[in-house]
């Protein structure tokens, strides 16, 4: 290869490394990148402490309601620790998996976010025999705390269909 080409191919390199940098950096400092990474946050908070705000194990109640507190914030947080509920320790134990979940409201400057779920509850019952599985829908409020993201509140939507 002639000498010339040699150094064109390297000057062409140094410009698309150079390109390549500048794009990243404005990237960066884009507003747009920030947002995304509020969203994936909150996303991802919000499906783990919905997850956990619709299992309890019978044998370990507290365990759940120590859970159920730490995925909240709020008047919910409030009224869960003011007034818990209080699962029978000879009762059902269930385990929810989030099967489907999307923000569809972030304000990351106030620290709020609406996220609407469809979560798959499993629930054991108490002598044995057969599990049964449930769906709902759920819509959660999410607050941005010093801990993160946390459940400030929580509705049951009507599930629709034939």
């Amino acid at each position: 290869m002639p000498r010339s080409t040699a150094w064109a191919a390297v000057a062409v390199a140094a410009l698309l490394c150079g390109l390549a940098g500048w794009a990243y950096a404005r990237a960066a400092g884009d507003g747009t990148r920030a947002y995304a990474e509020a969203r994936d946050a909150a996303l991802a908070a919000g499906r783990g402490h919905l997850a956990r705000l619709s299992s309890v194990d019978a044998a370990h109640p507290e365990e759940a309601r120590r859970e159920w507190l730490d995925a909240t914030a709020g008047d919910l947080h409030q009224e869960l620790r003011d007034d818990p509920p209080r699962p029978d320790t000879k009762g059902a134990s269930t385990r929810a998996t989030v099967t489907d979940a999307a923000l569809t409201a972030l304000d990351d400057r106030a620290g709020t976010a609406e996220l609407i779920a469809t979560v798959r509850v499993d629930t054991t019952p108490p002598r044995g025999g057969p599990a049964a599985a449930d769906r709902t829908r759920l819509a959660a409020t999410l607050t941005r705390t010093a801990g993160g993201w946390k459940v400030s509140a929580l509705t049951a939507l009507p599930v629709g269909g034939p």
